[in-house]
């Protein structure tokens, strides 16, 4: 559908199809698919920009758990439906066990985190995985308990271990698994190969789990509730202005790679707040704008080829996969770019006024609907997240459909 250079990566916009394609070319050139064998010289990037080097880690940490969290919290949005529809009783162990596994990624996130961040900063995924188990054992809960009430602290060979409820939270274990990354190679490198294998994870867990219960997870608690304090302040005072920023300025966040800085901003705010107004509201009305933008050229244009995409990319951005309309008849065309960002900023700004949030990861779509029922079985925030995708459409449509296109280009 087109291509693009994108930072040291000359890319080919394949479409929907592009896990085929790459699955066939990878077997063609016998290359390896896995993460963990990707090429050592890959790994060592020239380029030195901290802000890129932090976007690609997080979303490397982050990403991989996307389904996890997609799978609960459309469970989530289901209890919710059985539970309003009195399927089922809210005081009943049904009710009680499907809520247990919808909330489960989320109250082990720390875990799950663990084992991606291993991957990006390339240490032992179980050793991580141990650590981050450490920070939400219910042994660590009861010692704070406790301590709480017999009004004392835990300590730590004297040292103080501040309270902090690591379950839902994100930071702090990415914090955690970046220290690990000096302190396993520092063991790796220093123990004999012939005890390496059961001193160097030893050493490394009783190094890096204290340091992380008293240094860095307190520092990655306080920065998670700073970030989730300066979007609270902007919601109360500038509701609108976020959800319209990411309604019109998606596309070209997803051009530079930026929105993938954002994603994890909406799933930290989910895990401590439980209402994303971040990335959900604005992303979900900027998908259905390109796909209305992409749905009018296909009605407009003469050119049976031009049709066809239009068409195609249209349902695919509706369906949550906007890199085709994107790439495929945005970029190329220019003018469903300006109507799709038009209609995302207006449907964004709808969104903004009415205090729109969804309350569940899922993938910005038109499926993604479930997630705006308020786990207290409200639709208010699913009617006015619909009636904001219907402008998000119109919008875009009717101002493709004008534009219209140079289809002799």
């Amino acid at each position: 559908m087109g291509w693009l250079i994108k930072g040291e990566q000359f890319q080919v916009v394949i479409g929907p199809k592009v896990n085929e394609v790459c699955a066939e070319i990878l077997e063609q050139l016998n290359l390896k698919t896995s993460n963990d064998d990707n090429n050592e010289a890959n790994s060592k990037k020239s380029d030195k920009n901290v802000l890129k080097a932090a976007l690609d880690i997080i979303a490397g940490s982050v990403f991989p758990l996307i389904p996890a969290l997609t799978g609960t919290g459309m469970v989530k949005a289901l209890l919710t439906i059985l539970a309003v529809c009195k399927v089922v009783n809210t005081t009943s162990d049904t009710y009680k066990i499907i809520d247990m596994i919808a909330n489960a990624a989320y109250y082990f996130m720390p875990v799950l985190v663990a084992f991606s961040a291993a991957k990006k900063f390339k240490v032992n995924e179980y050793v991580a995985g141990t650590i981050g188990a450490v920070l939400v054992s219910p042994t660590l809960i009861n010692l704070f308990s406790a301590a709480s009430q017999a009004g004392t602290v835990v300590k730590f060979f004297g040292i103080t271990v501040t309270k902090v409820a690591y379950s839902n939270s994100l930071i702090p274990i990415l914090l955690i698994v970046w220290l690990m990354s000096y302190v396993e190679p520092f063991f790796n490198r220093v123990i004999p190969k012939v005890l390496r294998m059961i001193f160097a994870p030893m050493c490394t867990i009783l190094v890096v789990a204290p340091l992380g219960l008293i240094v860095l997870g307190p520092i990655g608690t306080w920065l998670g509730n700073g970030l989730a304090a300066i979007i609270i302040f902007l919601d109360n005072h500038v509701s609108w202005l976020v959800p319209t920023l990411m309604g019109a300025c998606t596309p070209l966040l997803v051009m530079v790679g930026m929105h993938y800085g954002i994603i994890p901003v909406g799933i930290s705010l989910l895990a401590t707040t439980g209402e994303d107004i971040v990335a959900g509201p604005g992303m979900l009305v900027s998908n259905i704008a390109q796909g209305g933008a992409s749905l009018a050229l296909a009605i407009r244009a003469k050119r049976a080829d031009i049709k066809s995409l239009g068409a195609s990319c249209g349902v695919s951005a509706i369906c949550g996969i906007t890199e085709p309309a994107m790439y495929g008849v945005s970029l190329r065309f220019g003018n469903p770019l300006k109507a799709a960002m038009i209609g995302g900023g207006v449907a964004g700004f709808f969104m903004g006024i009415f205090h729109v949030v969804r309350y569940a990861q899922i993938a910005p779509s038109i499926f993604a609907l479930p997630s705006y029922i308020s786990p207290d079985g409200s639709f208010e925030k699913l009617i006015l997240a619909s009636i904001g995708c219907m402008i998000a459409f119109v919008v875009s449509f009717v101002i493709s459909f004008i534009l219209g296109i140079d289809e002799s280009k």
